[in-house]
């Protein structure tokens, strides 16, 4: 089977390679899939897309029309893609659903750390050979209340490392998991009393229409005073502007972030050299209570190489006539 990997990024594609053990006749680009990079798909028989590349009914049915039959994402979320159009065009997509909820889990809780402990800051000054403690004070973590926003693979994860710290953790969910209330004490409560009882908050629920700016200023305005958010969900999750409002107005004591509701274009390129034009992206860059990373909680060794072989297993069912337990429906 012929594959193009569109966004193929240095620190992925070893990993392509050996899953792939020449299996396949694949090809990397470095362009994310759109409307207008959909071309360089012909003579392919699939393509492999991440988070960043847009797979609308107008890309897919240029796909269609270029003899694209298969869409692979190397990633969980899909909310990139029209999975419906591509039903309708008879172009089959499946996912990684499960590369490594311990990635995304474990980077969560390094940015609560390093957040609510001022560590960018301190590093910074120590760098100046500045060794001041002035305006570095953070807060234990023990005794202090966390809710958790989805309480699914990653979120349950990070339900677990919490109670590490001696935390009271609370949580959000359609589905409430019994095993996490048995086993670290999870008390399960409407979204709006999470909010108000919350130290810190942690976001772990899919983008789906019902989670589009779940958190907005409606729900930051019954939060506790000083509360920390951390988001490695997915950006438009919260509503940015409202959250910079409730920065502002130090409703929110501190916000991390390692996704952006308009990280499309920006996130995963050295834009070092370019002149900003985002003035919410800048905004939250020169505040001292933000925290930025850019998309990379699922960055580890053990998540790119199940990305991988995922994403490998998924082709190789389909060039073998087969179903793959990943493919999504709509």
């Amino acid at each position: 089977m012929k594959v193009l990997i569109f966004s193929a990024r240095n620190f992925e594609k070893e990993y392509l390679k050996n899953s792939n053990n020449d299996k396949h006749k694949i090809t990397f680009t470095l362009d994310a899939l759109s409307s207008k990079t959909a071309i360089q798909a012909v003579g392919f028989d699939a393509v492999s897309i991440f988070s960043g590349d847009i797979a609308c009914n107008n890309t897919l049915e240029k796909l269609k029309d270029f003899g694209v039959k298969y869409v692979a994402l190397r990633s969980a979320g899909y909310d990139n893609v029209n999975i419906r159009a591509a039903a309708i065009l008879g172009i089959k997509v499946a996912n990684v659903p499960n590369y490594s909820p311990y990635a995304i889990a474990e980077y969560a809780a390094g940015l609560l750390l390093v957040l609510n402990r001022k560590l960018i800051e301190a590093n910074n000054r120590v760098k100046h050979f500045n060794f001041s403690l002035d305006n570095l004070v953070g807060f234990d973590l023990n005794d202090k209340t966390i809710g958790v926003i989805g309480t699914g693979k990653i979120g349950s994860l990070m339900v677990k490392i919490m109670h590490g710290f001696g935390c009271h953790v609370i949580g959000y969910d359609i589905t409430e998991n019994s095993s996490l209330v048995d086993s670290y004490n999870l008390k399960y409560m409407p979204l709006e009393t999470l909010c108000k009882t919350a130290d810190i908050i942690s976001i772990h629920v899919p983008l789906n229409t019902e989670t589009h700016h779940l958190i907005d200023e409606s729900l930051i305005e019954i939060m506790k005073p000083g509360v920390l958010i951390i988001n490695t969900a997915r950006g438009a999750v919260v509503e940015t502007s409202h959250v910079i409002k409730g920065l502002k107005n130090k409703t929110i004591g501190g916000f991390a972030m390692d996704v952006y509701e308009k990280e499309h274009d920006i996130f995963f390129k050295d834009l070092s050299n370019t002149i900003p034009t985002d003035d919410m992206l800048i905004t939250l860059n020169v505040m001292p209570n933000v925290l930025i990373t850019g998309h990379q909680a699922f960055l580890t060794k053990e998540a790119l190489t199940n990305i991988a072989e995922t994403t490998i297993y998924n082709l190789d069912c389909w060039s073998e006539g087969l179903k793959t337990e990943n493919e999504l429906y709509k």
